[in-house]
């Protein structure tokens, strides 16, 4: 099949995308929310509150706000747009007070906007999410590939069980990666941070990636087996090209279906889960590439 054959090619790619994603990372760097460093973040909406003639409140503009706010003394913050009638508004570990002033600032004309949501972290339950969260995804890429060599444990040859195993690693890897430069830039024009979401997101994008690479690799151990019972004399490489050639459609389609739910959640979902969706989407298009143009050639 023609992924053995131009292997070369999409090494190159994962390669050149790989390292697009690192530059991202080192260029706009990492937003941390306050679900890792500690903070208080309020959301408040205009759209839904009438004034005395009846109109919707109209949102401030941005400079109006933060001349506001500068002279509460909060230190560093941070006045975020959000949809077309919210501001997200993230600041330190606040108290009830300063939340008080802080909507005073956001108010127009007296009228206070409503308030959607009003979270706050101390930095110590931060720093203790923040090395859970890092945790978590360390347990979980071990236990994968402890899985798949466990697995393939009686395949030998021409590949030997651990090699299957190394593989996995490789493209587990490039799929935190990439995603992960993904959203960074994406947060970076279009506001986001890295909360606990995007951990979730990156943990459901290595069971979905190992999956589909499971199905690939599970083929080409049955087709050895086949060839092997047979005294079929073939070479591995066209023997895993058979197996990614027998498996495409099916990865394809599961893909394309999760997909489509990704996309109508990105497009008609709330805020609150755009970045958490379009993290998703590009996991999932990065994984359904690796299982079958990374992975599978790189058994080989």
């Amino acid at each position: 099949m023609f992924v053995a054959r131009y292997r070369k090619i999409f090494f190159a790619l994962s390669i050149f995308i790989t390292l697009a994603a690192i530059g991202a990372m080192i260029v706009f760097g990492f937003n941390i929310g306050i679900d890792f460093k500690g903070g208080s973040l309020l959301e408040v909406s205009y759209g839904d509150v009438k004034t005395d003639s009846g109109l919707a409140l109209v949102r401030p503009t941005l400079e109006s706000v933060q001349q506001k706010i500068n002279g509460l003394g909060l230190g560093g913050y941070s006045v975020r747009p959000s949809s077309e009638d919210h501001f997200i508004v993230r600041t330190r570990e606040i108290s009830p007070a300063e939340k008080r002033d802080v909507l005073t600032a956001l108010s127009v004309d007296g009228v206070a906007p409503t308030e959607e949501r009003f979270n706050s972290i101390g930095p110590v339950v931060g720093k203790e999410l923040r090395n859970k969260a890092f945790v978590a995804i360390v347990v979980v890429i071990i236990a994968i590939v402890l899985f798949v060599t466990f697995a393939f444990r009686k395949v030998s040859e021409p590949v030997s069980s651990w090699k299957y195993g190394f593989v996995t690693i490789l493209a587990l890897v490039h799929d935190v990666i990439v995603p992960t430069g993904a959203f960074i830039a994406f947060a970076h024009f279009f506001g986001g941070e890295i909360d606990v979401l995007f951990v979730t997101a990156i943990l459901a994008i290595l069971g979905y990636s190992v999956h589909d690479t499971i199905v690939v690799f599970d083929r080409v151990r049955e087709n050895l087996r086949v060839n092997k019972e047979s005294h079929i004399e073939e070479h591995f490489e066209t023997t895993v090209g058979k197996s990614v050639n027998q498996t495409f459609t099916r990865s394809i389609n599961t893909s394309l279906t999760i997909f489509i739910v990704l996309a109508v959640l990105y497009f008609m979902g709330g805020a609150v889960t755009k970045n958490f969706s379009f993290l998703l989407l590009v996991g999932v298009i990065i994984g359904t590439y690796s299982s079958i143009f990374l992975a599978s050639p790189l058994l080989i």
